[in-house]
C-alpha cells in the first residue's frame, strides 16, 4: 500500500507558489542589486533571501512536473 497524497491541493499549493516565489526570487534580486553593503538589510541577505525564494520556486515548479506525470499514469491505467 503506498501513501498518496490530496493531489488536488499540491496542485494548487504549486501553483499559486510557482509565481509567487519566482516574484519573490526577482525582487529580492533586484533590492539586492540596488543596496550596498552598508544598507539595511544587506546585499547579502537580499541575496540568501532571493536564492531561497529560488530554490522554493524550483521545487514548487518541480512538484508540478511530477503531478502532472502522475495524473497521466493515473488515466493510464483507468482507460
Amino acid at each position: 500500500m503506498t501513501a498518496r497524497s490530496d493531489i488536488w491541493l499540491r496542485t494548487l499549493l504549486s501553483s499559486i507558489g510557482v509565481p509567487f516565489f519566482a516574484a519573490a526570487t526577482a525582487l529580492f534580486a533586484w533590492w539586492a542589486a540596488a543596496s550596498d553593503s552598508h544598507s539595511t538589510p544587506s546585499d547579502r541577505l537580499l541575496t540568501v533571501l532571493a536564492a531561497v525564494c529560488g530554490a522554493l520556486t524550483l521545487g514548487a515548479a518541480v512538484d508540478l512536473l511530477v503531478l502532472k506525470r502522475r495524473r497521466r499514469q493515473e488515466r493510464e491505467e483507468r482507460g
